[in-house]
């Protein structure tokens, strides 16, 4: 079993440790401090709800974050190739068809 390493992160007021492998205590502090980052700025712009509210806003928020992000780079390799095929599909219209334009989807006057 790899070596482990325990750590203390603070959670707003919530004491949290844990036994994670070395190699990640950098992620562990950085997302704890990005916790604690969102918890307080919602904290600040909601100042009556409860703490468990606002620890549903951060979830909701990183959460919808993470998806926005994970779908964003996952569409990213497909409308590259999408880009590269439609530029080869040009290339062979104007190979085949010398007298279209350019853009073969734009009418002609």
């Amino acid at each position: 079993m790899p070596e482990q390493l325990n750590i203390r992160l603070q959670l707003d007021t919530h004491p949290v440790s844990l036994r994670i492998d070395p190699a990640q205590e950098p992620f562990y502090r950085e997302g704890a401090k990005l916790l604690n980052q969102r918890y307080q700025y919602f904290r600040k712009a909601m100042p009556t709800a409860t703490t468990e509210q606002l620890w549903m806003y951060v979830a909701l928020q990183l959460a919808v974050n993470w998806r926005s992000d994970a779908h964003e780079k996952d569409l990213q390799p497909v409308e590259q190739e999408l880009a590269a095929l439609n530029q080869q599909v040009l290339q062979r219209l104007a190979e085949d068809r010398p007298d279209l334009e350019d853009d073969p989807t734009e009418p002609e006057n």
